[in-house]
């Protein structure tokens, strides 16, 4: 297959930085396509230029129509770095493309720092919620950050003060690469908030302080990290039921009944990727108190992609995407819901349901008996003061059926 699709990544240095055959590329194209500033730096006045338009499905199908032409799309940096190569990648054969990386900001910023780039967490906040670095914010991690804008290292820091990490050390860098390159180095603590150039990336060096609030990946959460009306699947429980649901990355959970969230919000903490991808959660509650607080706590944890249905479940169940996995901890009062939401269910997908009634336990041996999978009871106490003593007080017992649809 012949590669006609050229994608060349330009740096702060712009085209005298790039090698003689990117620059060929670009002077022979017969259609360019980038931004208005690396379009306008082109030596071709014989090309057709096209400048990024948003959203890109029209400008997709302009490239796909000029396949029998030398098409070359500029892009800023490494283009497979949360850049435009990556996105052109899943649109057109990678056989058909060249892509020619500039060093990117990652790169860059890590070699300015001594940072083995390994060892770093790279994010972009480019068009991307700010709550998405909840999850990433660690004691002792360090984050390289593409910004958004010149606000955004004011944004982090407020972020990183708001949760106890005052103490880590900033580096904003600005124009890397260019002969106007700055940089600036502080605590969160102390820095100046005000704007820097728009083109920055930010490295954090994460320092927890004595009132840091941060929370491991692994599933079972304390309580306390959500809010809740207590009507919740608790810490013990919920870290039984996350393994039996088994995430995995790029599959889609149906939460049903979700309270405030805690189910679905733990599966994408344990694999969403640096863009908060990864994997999929819809979370339905029909109570409007509690969808605030999946609301909330959502954007506490790291979680901002979370989906939202605010509706009875029978009703949300025909508008969602087929599952991978299920988790049904509300609502389950007969045997049809169990029967809908297994002809959804895709194949080698997991349904986990937890009961507490013995209503709720006869629907479940039924769905055991038609469908198979496994059955157990879940009881947990705690130790509670008694008078002067320590005794164990015992929680309601959890009844929790699982299965895999094979």
């Amino acid at each position: 297959m012949t590669a006609w699709l050229n994608i060349v990544g330009i740096g702060a240095g712009g085209l005298d930085d790039l090698t003689p055959s990117a620059r060929t590329l670009i002077e022979t194209a017969e259609l360019l396509v980038g931004g208005e500033r690396h379009l306008a730096m082109a030596a071709n006045d014989r090309a057709r230029k096209l400048a990024w338009a948003f959203p890109l499905d029209g400008i997709v199908a302009e490239i796909r129509a000029a396949q029998d032409q030398r098409v070359v799309v500029l892009a800023t940096g490494d283009p497979m770095s949360f850049g435009i190569g990556a996105t052109l990648t899943r649109h057109f054969d990678p056989a058909e493309m060249t892509i020619l990386p500039a060093p990117g900001a990652f790169s860059l910023a890590a070699a300015r720092l001594g940072w083995p780039l390994h060892g770093c967490t790279c994010l972009t906040l480019h068009g991307r919620p700010l709550e998405l670095l909840h999850h990433h914010v660690l004691p002792n991690a360090r984050l390289l950050i593409l910004s958004h804008d010149g606000t955004t290292p004011a944004q982090v820091v407020g972020l990183l003060r708001d949760a106890g990490f005052e103490q880590s050390r900033i580096h904003v860098f600005e124009n890397m690469g260019s002969a106007s390159e700055s940089s600036r180095t502080g605590s969160s603590g102390t820095w100046d908030t005000s704007p820097v150039d728009d083109l920055n990336t930010i490295a954090v060096e994460c320092i927890a302080g004595p009132q840091a609030r941060y929370h491991p990946r692994v599933a079972g959460l304390p309580d306390d990290a959500f809010v809740h009306d207590g009507q919740m699947t608790k810490r013990i429980i919920r870290a039984a039921t996350l393994s039996a649901l088994s995430p995995l990355p790029g599959q889609h959970l149906w939460d049903l009944g979700a309270g405030c969230g805690s189910i679905a919000i733990e599966w994408l903490r344990a694999t969403q990727d640096v863009q908060g991808k990864g994997a999929r959660a819809t979370a339905v509650e029909k109570d409007s108190e509690r969808c605030a607080m999946i609301a909330q706590n959502a954007s506490r944890l790291g979680t901002p992609f979370l989906e939202l249905v605010a509706a009875e479940i029978e009703r949300a169940l025909p508008d969602l995407d087929d599952p991978d996995a299920v988790f049904i901890g509300g609502g389950l009062s007969t045997g049809a819901l169990v029967d809908t939401v297994w002809k959804r269910l895709r194949n080698g997908g997991r349904l986990v349901a937890n009961v507490v009634t013995l209503e709720g336990e006869r629907v479940l041996l039924d769905a055991h008996a038609r469908y198979g999978g496994d059955m157990a009871r879940i009881a947990v106490s705690h130790a509670d003061p008694v008078g002067g003593l320590t005794g164990w007080r015992p929680a309601m017992p959890v009844t929790q059926w699982s299965v895999v649809k094979s």
